[in-house]
């Protein structure tokens, strides 16, 4: 079977008991980055297989993956941080799986959107999650599509295209819908930045920013 298993954003405690147990049991772990994935894993001294399913080898290997599975093994999937699946590989594999009628099951546990809007303070009650927008085609597009939307908006960002993405947002959106940035969540230097669009693209380039990035803004009925 495949279990997807979330993994910590940053600190290493939020992490549940029963992820753990799976990783412990399984026959293989599948992740991102070995590198990565080896520094929570010797921490909590798990000491099983590693194999990388990224999204440069996902569609090379996954009928691979799904012949052992079907021959009794049983693997987990992480990624370097969060829920696998949620801009992050799993897709494929898991629509493989289901199609094989091979078993799949995924844990709860981190995923950055959802702290990031909790603490937002614009209504959660609708939402919609949009993770990265298009690099170049369709993007324009999909920015005039979502002028319009009345739910809750939740983006992913790189740290280098934020204070453009917010400029963006100012043209189509205006410079007074409300927003709040949340990078870095759950670690040291965690900041979540409230206000209008124009006020968090001011606080923005005034200031060298890192970390992963989650951009919540408000639809048109808030």
């Amino acid at each position: 079977m495949l279990y997807l298993v979330p993994t910590p954003l940053g600190n290493l405690k939020d992490i549940t008991l029963r992820a753990l147990e799976v990783l412990k049991q399984a026959d293989v772990i599948l992740c991102e980055d070995t590198r990565t994935s080896s520094k929570l894993l010797q921490h909590y001294q798990v000491q099983k297989p590693l194999s990388p399913y990224h999204q440069h080898n996902e569609h090379k290997i996954v009928e691979h993956l799904t012949e052992q599975m079907r021959a009794g093994k049983t693997f987990a999937l992480i990624t370097d941080a969060g829920t696998p699946g949620i801009s992050d590989p799993a897709f494929l594999l898991v629509r493989q799986c289901i199609k094989e009628g091979i078993r799949v099951e995924c844990l709860p546990g981190a995923t950055a959107f959802v702290p990031a809007l909790v603490n937002s303070g614009i209504p959660t009650n609708r939402f919609v999650f949009e993770g990265f927008l298009p690099l170049k085609k369709g993007r324009q597009t999909l920015l005039k599509q979502l002028v319009q939307e009345e739910r809750t908006m939740v983006f992913y960002e790189s740290p280098m295209r934020l204070v453009k993405t917010l400029e963006e947002f100012i043209t189509y959106f205006g410079p007074d819908r409300r927003c709040s940035v949340s990078r870095e969540l759950t670690k040291l230097f965690e900041e979540n930045a409230r206000g209008t669009l124009q006020e968090l693209c001011e606080h923005f380039k005034s200031k060298a920013v890192k970390g992963e990035i989650v951009i919540v803004l408000a639809g048109t009925e808030a």
